[in-house]
């Protein structure tokens, strides 16, 4: 069930050391937020120079106070942080916010203070938010312990920045979006990320969790608490660059980027990954509306060709579809359209509503009818009638015209029409803020001024099927370290595990040459082991037809390579055969990820890759595969034959389930693993241990 929170989000009672008359310090802002709901539960505000604080008497020490206090608030100079804490655990605090910094951000004397701290609080059975955080507030409880104050609503936003969050609430505020709670993340010292996850998804009032993290802790933890929580998880993150792919030592590591971590746990986990707080405020306006799908076919409706192309296009670079509508469908909208309007999809009233208001309500209706329509993104004027000034001047129809009118009228028609086929709408209009379009969202319509958010708000009201959301996988446990990195060892323990490899036998001199010859026939493959990309470097001879012509090639390659060792191996069959890439790179937070795509020499310049957490089922394994950019080489092009696509997942399944398996292994790959019509084989290992 998770840690119980409840002292921290509705304690019996509050103190706030610190708390300051000086409006330059945080004590100030914490203490009279705190006063905000004096008649909840007793409020009690403590300077050890006394006096008075915010007209109300204000006690020298906790001590003072004379009697116990559920939930302590620090904010002291950091050398009195540690006594501060002890204060609070001696009067019988079950939960204490540190807003105090100068702790684990400061360096490795600061951790370890920090880390005496919180196993102090652990030891006294009580919780930790913070150090070096900004607060917390609960308004399903009048607990109000930030420095400003949070609308209410159903949104828990738990943010390890305090600006971005005062951002947010003023981006949700015109959506008509508020929030359950917010917390401050701080260093997360005690209380994590997950921990507050969890608690968020047992808390009724709030229907969905806005986070904005640098900081993970276990990343894969917060996956798990997300893909659990039973309502939506909307993330918004930084650092998601490329430095941290620059030292890596082979092909795996060198393709995953934080980036490609922190989005494959999303998608495993069906969080909602967001790049600015922008857009997650479209993503939280979008869910808010309640209306979901697990369709992507869209119906573009509009009342002037250049929005509908523009929305078209946005809606497919979201990742949704907009078919041509069938023609039984397209006759039924002529019936309430004029004959110049265009009914294929994108739908246009081409100045029909100039002419009749009511048939922006007419076509909606048809549109979410049909079940050849998933959602329906409205696009271009509608609101202008109505508004007096949308923000781009006034609408053609002014405020009390007859279009006007016309118009709400539409609008609340559009409403009845939403309630009756609940199906994902979604409006971007010229006039956002009009009379008309607020009628819409006063409905829990999102209405938009910008295409691609209209679009993308879409995209998040779609729910992905079940390959392309498996959850989080569960790690195996630790099988017995790996001795042996070297190839053949690489080779061994992937063997065993049901990889299929060609046969071959790891040489140092001409006689093993030999001898590998009356082991299996040719045509033969030389490569120099120890050697890092291999055909870079001129380490691999293949379609050796004979032991002559194997013997040429290993005088040759030990005479400019001069490897300790070889490896000799029989030639596979490339015909209509495809290469793939199999890594796993063991990220520090997220744990083991896999990456799947085309393989070969040109992994890197090709880039066609895809991340997912490991290890990955083979059903997951198959949905990577047909993902990929180039996925129509799988299922065979220009007479060449579809390959065998199972069987690469089935063997994508075992490696990634190794990796898993061996703590130890930071990375392990295959390339390539050939895929044919007749099944996959692997040609090519390597790991690095950590």
């Amino acid at each position: 069930m998770g840690r119980d929170l409840t002292a921290l989000f509705d304690p019996k009672s509050v103190a706030v050391i610190g708390a300051s008359n000086d409006p330059a310090k945080y004590g100030h802002a914490v203490a009279a937020q705190a006063l905000r709901a004096p008649d909840r539960r007793p409020v009690h505000l403590v300077n050890r120079r006394g006096g008075t604080v915010l007209g109300r008497a204000a006690a020298t020490s906790l001590a003072e106070i004379g009697e116990p206090v559920d939930l302590v608030v620090i904010s002291v100079p950091g050398p009195g942080f540690e006594a501060a804490v002890d204060d609070a655990l001696a009067c019988g605090a079950r939960a204490i916010v540190g807003i105090t910094a100068g702790f684990a951000e400061t360096g490795p004397a600061g951790l370890a203070r920090q880390r005496a701290i919180a196993d102090r609080v652990r030891a006294a059975g009580a919780v930790l938010v913070g150090p070096n955080c900004l607060g917390i507030a609960d308004n399903t409880t009048q607990l109000y312990l930030a420095s400003d104050g949070f609308a209410p609503g159903d949104i828990a936003l738990l943010s390890q920045s305090g600006n971005l969050a005062l951002e947010l609430q003023l981006r949700c505020a015109p959506h008509g979006l508020g929030f359950s709670r917010f917390v401050s993340l701080g260093n997360q010292a005690d209380v994590t990320l997950v921990d507050l996850v969890e608690d968020c998804a047992r808390h009724e009032p709030t229907r969905a969790i806005a986070v904005y993290a640098e900081d993970f802790g276990d990343g894969r933890a917060f996956a798990r608490a997300a893909a659990a929580a039973g309502k939506p998880v909307v993330l918004l993150t930084a650092g998601r660059g490329t430095a941290s792919a620059r030292s890596a030592q082979s092909h795996t590591g060198a393709l995953t980027t934080s980036s490609d971590v922190v989005a494959a746990a999303c998608r495993d986990a069906g969080v909602e990954l967001v790049a600015t707080p922008r857009e997650m405020t479209v993503v939280l306006a979008a869910l808010n509306a309640g209306v979901r799908t697990s369709g992507r076919r869209t119906a573009v409706f509009t009342d002037g060709g250049g929005h509908g192309a523009i929305a078209a296009d946005a809606a497919e670079a979201a990742g949704l579809e907009v078919p041509e509508l069938r023609a039984a469908v397209q006759e039924k909208l002529r019936t309430v359209l004029w004959e110049q309007s265009a009914v294929g999809n994108p739908v246009d009233l081409a100045g029909m509503g100039e002419q009749n208001p009511g048939s922006y309500a007419d076509t909606v209706g048809g549109l979410l009818a049909t079940d050849e329509v998933d959602a329906v993104l409205m696009t271009g004027y509608f609101g202008g009638y109505a508004a007096s000034d949308g923000g781009l001047g006034e609408g053609l129809g002014g405020g009390g015209s007859a279009l006007a009118e016309g118009e709400l009228q539409a609008a609340r028609a559009i409403v009845t029409h939403r309630r009756a086929m609940p199906k994902p709408l979604v409006v971007q209009s010229m006039y956002p803020r009009s009379t008309s379009c607020q009628v819409l969202a006063d409905a829990g319509i999102p209405v938009f001024s910008c295409t691609e958010d209209a679009a993308r708000a879409l995209a998040a009201m779609t729910v992905r099927d079940a390959g392309g959301r498996p959850g989080v996988a569960t790690l195996p446990p630790a099988a017995a370290p790996l001795r042996d990195a070297g190839y053949h060892g690489v080779r061994g323990l992937l063997s065993a595990a049901g990889v299929p490899f060609p046969p071959a036998r790891e040489i140092t001199d001409e006689a093993g040459l030999l001898a590998a010859t009356d082991e299996f026939t040719g045509p033969y493959v030389l490569k120099a082991l120890h050697v890092l990309h291999k055909s870079d470097a001129g380490g691999v001879a293949l379609r050796l037809a004979d032991r002559h012509a194997l013997t040429a090639a290993y005088r040759d390659m030990h005479a400019r390579l001069g490897a300790p060792s070889y490896s000799v191996e029989a030639m596979a069959d490339l015909t209509d055969g495809i290469e793939l890439i199999v890594g796993v790179n063991r990220d520090p937070q997220f744990g083991p990820v896999a990456m799947v795509g085309l393989g070969g020499v040109l992994t890197e310049t090709l880039h066609d890759v895809a991340f997912s957490l490991a290890p990955v089922p083979a059903r997951r394994a198959g949905h990577l595969l047909r993902a990929l950019r180039t996925a129509a080489l799988l299922a065979g092009v220009r007479g060449r034959p579809a390959v065998d696509v199972a069987a690469a997942a089935a063997v994508i399944e075992r490696i990634t389930a190794v990796a898993a398996a061996h703590p130890e292994i930071a990375e392990l790959e295959v390339n390539p693993l050939l895929v044919r019509p007749d099944g996959a084989l692997a040609l090519d290992a390597r790991a690095v241990l950590a």
